[in-house]
């Protein structure tokens, strides 16, 4: 697939995944914001470079954000809003600590795997939030941490998991899937649910399941 028909399909896939931010001026420009950020930088990239994108002037990009911070802001905003959303349907699937810890890595893994551009520019350009920005974004990274403890404590509990390190083994957990973002491409051999599975049993691996 070249890069202009990969580029159409992700615009695609973002209007679909993000049909509640409105209305839809304000949710175009939020996706083109993604790529211009994922391109050239949030440091490097003007209001006129994203308003360019949708065929709009820069004046019309205040009409639905103050800033380009606040564009970042909402990139954030929803990004960690939805992977949290599916990371809460994850643990709740399965009772069981060992299938319960498959989804909750893998489904995380196979998200930063499909929702690549905008978890890349969210790692990579979360220090430009303003203070009171960021700290409502690293609130829901918290609320994240502590739902991959909670299902390492629920393994622990059960005795199928040897976990001496309970924080630190879900910070590894987090890492290894956010990470995912910064090198997967849709031009390689594995899909998101392919990066899902193999994660999935890294996780199981680490926790010495029994």
């Amino acid at each position: 697939m070249n890069t202009a028909a990969a580029d159409l399909d992700e615009v695609a896939m973002l209007e679909r995944a993000w049909h509640d931010v409105s209305p839809a001026p304000a949710r175009r420009l939020l996706i083109a914001a993604v790529q211009a950020f994922a391109e050239r930088g949030y440091h490097a990239t003007t209001t006129r470079d994203i308003a360019t994108r949708v065929g709009m002037s820069p004046a019309g990009v205040y009409v639905h954000y103050r800033s380009k911070e606040e564009l970042l802001y909402r990139i954030c905003l929803v990004g960690h809003r939805h992977s949290l959303v599916a990371l809460r349907a994850a643990a709740a699937r399965s009772d069981d600590p060992v299938q319960q810890l498959r989804d909750v890595i893998g489904d995380f893994a196979a998200w930063h795997a499909l929702f690549h551009t905008p978890a890349r520019v969210i790692s990579y350009e979360l220090n430009a939030l303003e203070p009171a920005h960021l700290t409502e974004i690293t609130a829901l990274r918290h609320e994240m941490d502590l739902l991959v403890r909670a299902t390492l404590e629920h393994g622990v509990a059960r005795g199928v998991f040897d976990v001496p390190d309970i924080p630190g083994t879900g910070l590894a957990l987090l890492s290894l899937t956010v990470d995912v973002a910064r090198w997967y491409r849709t031009s390689g051999r594995r899909a998101p649910e392919d990066i899902g599975a193999l994660y999935a049993d890294l996780a199981v691996r680490m926790v010495q399941a029994r």
